[in-house]
């Protein structure tokens, strides 16, 4: 009989599973879909990613789960339209029929609201939602069929606070540089250090709450923070496999204090706006704007955002909508 898990109501949970004999099947178009993926379950799950690396065979996840006993009905439909947006095998029920049938009430109600709560707030439904799916997308991908998982997935409790939760976060964002693929962990798309380096919200909210705990952080600090324990833990003389060289390190902790020169921040921002429309001035993003909005016919133009970086001169970006990242 296979050992329980350890579990508490609130808890942050290190989580990994990799592919069956250890295979390398992961390339950027996989780990892009399996990004994808990892947050649109942590959104339906009500799971907090920390931080996370994927890698050519395995994943490593950081994730805060609370026990939600109580959602909102509105915020259960909201959840289910981020997973299921049209009606699948699984779920052959449309959200507006389901939600339909919450606002009819009763015990139909009751139960359609149970079995979406029991695949929240759990970090098993969240890794077991998440595999499957994966492994659905991937073997009809691949016109493959079979297990992709080698087993069960590998979960460790880490204490929410202090050196504890920085380490194991470290551990996760230099899986890279271990690796030899980089070597620094910003320069490596899929993982969450760098998604916080190109300015992504929820992964510096999360960079805060890795750095500071519960205390009041701004972000800059915290960021500058968490760049320096990755340099110092990546650097140590005890660091196995690859890793960040002594010199590096000493000049990220000593010099730079952990802060990334503005030219530096912006490059990486750019890797994450592939999708974009334009890169300019406000003045330049203004006038593409409207060619945009008359080519496409739209009512309203849309609105250029800053990209962020402390210091230097201030660039907009012009994004579209979104699409499917591959079909």
């Amino acid at each position: 009989m296979r050992p329980k898990r350890l579990k508490l109501e609130n808890g942050i949970y290190h989580c990994m599973s990799r592919t069956v004999n250890g295979e390398a099947l992961f390339e950027r178009r996989e780990k892009e879909m399996l990004r994808k993926m990892l947050h649109q379950i942590a959104d339906f799950s009500g799971v907090r990613i920390l931080t996370f690396c994927l890698m050519d065979n395995h994943f490593h996840v950081l994730v805060e789960v609370n026990a939600e006993t109580f959602v909102s009905d509105q915020e259960l439909m909201r959840r289910y339209r981020v997973l299921y947006p049209k009606p699948t095998e699984y779920e052959p029920a449309s959200a507006d029929i389901l939600e339909k049938k919450l606002m009819q009430g009763g015990k139909e109600a009751e139960a359609i609201r149970a079995r979406l709560l029991a695949r929240m707030g759990d970090v098993s439904a969240f890794m077991k939602t998440l595999k499957q799916r994966f492994s659905t997308w991937f073997n009809q991908t691949y016109d493959r069929f079979g297990p992709l998982w080698s087993d069960r997935f590998k979960s460790v409790l880490v204490e929410g606070k202090g050196n504890v939760l920085q380490t194991m976060a470290a551990y996760i964002d230099l899986n890279p540089v271990r690796a030899g693929i980089v070597q620094d962990p910003k320069d490596y798309r899929f993982c969450g250090y760098a998604e916080a380096v190109a300015g992504q919200k929820n992964a510096i909210a999360a960079v805060k709450l890795i750095t500071g705990g519960l205390n009041s952080i701004a972000s800059k600090e915290a960021m500058a923070l968490y760049r320096c324990a990755l340099f110092g833990k990546g650097g140590s003389a005890v660091a196995t496999g690859a890793h960040i060289s002594r010199e590096e390190a000493l000049r990220v902790l000593e010099e730079e204090r952990g802060a990334l020169p503005w030219h530096v921040l912006l490059r990486c921002r750019m890797r994450y706006l592939t999708e974009g429309i334009a890169l300019g001035s406000q003045a330049f993003m203004a006038a593409q704007a409207q060619r945009w909005q008359r080519a496409n016919q739209r009512k309203h133009p849309p609105k250029p955002k800053t990209i962020d970086a402390d210091e230097g001169p201030e660039i907009k970006v012009l994004k579209g909508s979104r699409g499917r990242v591959y079909g």
